[in-house]
């Protein structure tokens, strides 16, 4: 099988990057109710255990957990890059930079993103947070 990049646009979990970087709450109009949804850290000690969701109104409740603890003043995208593995599968390399409210500093930070998007819908989220470095 050939990796390819996919056209940034037309990908679901592209657009809610870009609407949840804009807090923009209609990304959870792309969002599937019976949404699969986790975030990992790579050798972190931080509480990460409510950072999962099995459903839309989970994963709300999770999105303004994640507001108020981790991007209490939001967060910028200094870049992203999809990569289409096929039938609707998307490994998405997300870095941003923010003030990580856990911390009290202003930090980059480098994720992985496996996702997965049938009509038009994310259906799957695995995050995989690789880095949290102070700025």
């Amino acid at each position: 099988m050939e990796l390819k990049s996919a056209i940034v646009e037309e990908t679901v979990i592209e657009q809610i990057i870009a609407k949840f970087v804009a807090g923009d709450p209609t990304m959870f109009e792309l969002i599937a109710q019976d949404i699969d949804f986790r975030i990992d850290h790579f050798r972190d000690d931080t509480d990460i255990s409510w950072q999962q969701a099995k459903n839309r109104d989970e994963l709300m409740v999770l999105v303004g957990r994640l507001g108020a603890e981790v991007f209490p003043e939001g967060t910028k995208s200094l870049g992203t890059n999809c990569v289409e593995l096929g039938d609707g599968w998307y490994l998405t390399s997300f870095h941003q930079q923010f003030f990580y409210g856990v911390q009290q500093r202003e930090v980059k930070s480098l994720t992985y993103i496996l996702s997965h998007e049938a009509d038009g819908l994310l259906d799957y989220f695995r995050e995989t947070v690789t880095s949290v470095v102070e700025v």
